[in-house]
This record gives C-alpha cells, structure tokens and sequence, in this order.
C-alpha cells in the first residue's frame, strides 16, 4: 500500500513539473499528457518568470531526488567554482554517489539508488558509503558488496534489466554492468548528464 501511494505521489508531481521521474510516471504521463487535477485539461495562464524559474529549479531538485538545504549547498558551491554556475551545479548533482549508481544501471530510479547506498550494499574503492550525497572524485571504482551481489536486485541489475528504461550510460562513466562495477573516469560535463533542465533559469531563481 505504501508503495502504491509513493508511486502516485511521484506520478501526480511528475505531471505537475511536466517531466517523468520514474519508469511508471512516464507510462501515466504518455497516457495523461497534462497537470494533475479536474482542472488539468483546461488552458493554464501564462507563469511569471518566477513560477518558470521555481519550477525549473524543482525539476532538477526532482530528478536528483535531493532536498532544498541540499540544493541550496550544491548551488553556493558551484558558484564558488571556476565557470559557468549553472553547468556546475548540474555537474557537481552528477557526482554524487547515488546519481551516478543510478546512471550505472544498478537501480531503476533514483530512489532506489538512495535506497542502496543507505543500506550499506555499496562501495567506493573497497569502502562502504552509506551516504547518498557523497561526492565521487575521478578515478574512484563504485562497486556492490560481495555478500549482496547475490541478491535478487542487484542480479536483475547484473542482467541489464533496467537498461530498457534508463538513458545509454554516459561517457565519463565505465562499467561493466555483469560485474557490478563502474568507475567515475572523469567529471561530468553538462552537455553529457541525462537530466531535463535549464540550469540558467535555476541560477537566476537563486540570484533573485
């Protein structure tokens, strides 16, 4: 029951942000193509540029499944950090070890890869990280634990199950998906991260 509540929860925002967030959101959203409610057919007046960058920068909160205080910490960082703000942000998101499980192909959705990390079932060069937002520098090996490499998840990972429903695995990443393997061999560039955003509105939402 509870994960039936959570999957309509994420279909309902999905709708709302216009952008599939999970496997089965994108299955709704094909069948139901506008915003939630009796109301969701029905022409919508025009947004203020502030709804347009608050809902841009909800997006890319969404897709990385992270809370505000998290947000707000990896925006000041990519401020401080040489280049372009907002391609910095996107890529700084990238690094963190549950996205980048996700991108690997031993989760489905991004939820599921938090789920992971915190249960201790991954490490980082030979190590247990049981924090989701821990950054992975370049070079460093993430790999699932010996004794859950048996387990049925991760077994359907091993497969290539979810490769029908994730985006190809991107080029800063090598893995080899049969031995639950994946190494960060560079950082990410912005052109190359699988995430819907226009990260400038996102950078002018927290610039106000």
């Amino acid at each position: 029951m509870a994960n039936n509540t959570r999957a309509r929860r994420k279909v309902r925002i999905s709708r709302a942000l216009g952008i599939a967030l999970t496997p089965k959101a994108e299955k709704y959203m094909e069948r139901r193509p506008y915003a939630p409610g009796q109301h969701g057919r029905a022409r919508r007046k025009q947004d203020s540029d502030y709804a347009v960058r608050l809902r841009e920068k909800q997006r890319l909160r969404a897709q990385y499944g992270i809370r505000e205080a998290q947000m707000t910490r990896a925006f000041e960082e990519a401020k401080r950090t040489k280049g372009l703000t907002g391609e910095n942000l996107v890529e700084l998101l990238e690094m963190r070890l549950d996205a980048l499980v996700l991108r690997a192909g031993f989760a489905r959705t991004i939820a599921q890869a938090r789920q992971l990390v915190v249960h201790r079932h991954i490490m980082v060069d030979g190590a247990r990280v049981d924090r989701p937002s821990f950054r992975v520098s370049e070079g460093q090996l993430i790999h699932v634990h010996s004794r859950s490499e048996v387990m049925a998840p991760f077994q359907v990972a091993a497969a290539g199950a979810h490769r029908d429903v994730l985006p190809q695995v991107p080029p800063y990443l090598d893995v080899q998906l049969e031995k639950l393997q994946a190494r960060l061999v560079r950082r990410p560039k912005r052109s190359e991260v699988p995430v819907t955003c226009e990260e400038q509105l996102v950078v002018e939402y927290y610039a106000r």
